[in-house]
């Protein structure tokens, strides 16, 4: 085959379409390991498909990875509903940290926010797996239901379920990066500081707090999510009061698109802290802060 074999040329193909299915996997999933999984298994079918010469030519790869993947997913969806039953405390998506968040980059409008993706945990897998090929990627509902081996009304209907499933929990809304970088520097200073009364003015009244340690973080974590700003307020300052001594490194990070941040404890992540804003103004109403040790093993200080 010219330019190599057909090996080289199945791995340019998935080095090509790479990006696109792990970003599709993941927000299924949640999961950077599981993701990581699907795409190895993704990368065998095709591999072993492109090298049969005796199979039919793949007429758009791009189609028939993706196909593969979403399916592989959503069969590994059930391991992972097993393996969620026995998680201690609230199960939050692994962060995707990345860099510094002062600049917009591009991936922001297909970044799925941590919010979002709490609540799309609550959707069956085909519900999510059509939400997400459709609102986030703008796959046409024919395009989707030769993926999922639905038919195009099927699709429709699943889509309208997931629409109004997901915008009934979180109505369409974007927080400005800037206002929300300004929130969470505040919302830090007053937490870290044990300001009481500062932080219940930034506390939405019906603030909800999910804490993910999974049974592994230090000092401990919530065992349910936390409602309401006097609860919530009280007890961060009061699991800060105690450590503030040990002076954490902050570094303001994106998180699945927001601004956000990360906090270090000597060099060491220590806890990923994203939050999400109220429509009508720069309250926080929700706090999403991984501290599960095993979902912070990918983000590094610098």
């Amino acid at each position: 085959m010219p330019g190599g074999t057909a090996e080289d040329a199945a791995t340019r193909v998935f080095a090509d379409h790479r990006e696109l299915l792990f970003s599709v996997v993941y927000n299924l999933l949640g999961s950077v390991a599981d993701t990581e999984d699907v795409l190895q298994d993704t990368w065998l079918a095709w591999s072993a498909r492109y090298g049969d010469e005796d199979a039919e030519e793949v007429g758009n790869p791009r189609a028939y990875l993706v196909r593969i993947a979403v399916n592989t997913a959503l069969t590994r969806q059930t391991q992972i509903s097993r393996r969620r039953e026995t998680y201690v405390g609230p199960w939050l998506p692994e962060p995707l940290v990345g860099e510094d968040d002062a600049a917009e980059s591009a991936e922001r409008s297909e970044a799925v926010s941590m919010a979002l993706l709490v609540v799309l945990e609550t959707l069956t897998p085909l519900e999510r797996a059509v939400f997400v090929l459709h609102e986030v990627f703008g796959y046409a509902h024919t395009e989707i239901a030769p993926i999922l081996d639905r038919s195009p009304s099927a699709v429709r209907q699943l889509a309208h379920r997931a629409r109004e499933h997901v915008h009934a929990r979180r109505p369409r809304y974007q927080a400005d990066p800037k206002v929300q970088r300004q929130v969470t520097e505040r919302f830090l200073q007053a937490s870290l500081g044990g300001d009481l009364d500062r932080l219940l003015t930034i506390l939405a009244p019906d603030v909800t707090l999910w804490t993910d340690g999974g049974g592994k973080a230090r000092g401990g974590a919530a065992l349910r999510p936390v409602r309401g700003r006097d609860k919530v307020a009280r007890l961060i300052t009061s699991a800060t009061r105690h450590r503030w001594d040990e002076k954490f490194a902050v570094r303001y990070r994106t998180v699945n698109g927001d601004p956000s941040a990360v906090l270090f404890d000597q060099d060491a992540p220590f806890a990923v802290m994203v939050l999400d804003l109220a429509p009508d103004g720069d309250r926080v109403r929700g706090i999403y802060a991984v501290v599960n040790p095993e979902k912070l093993t990918r983000i590094d200080e610098e």
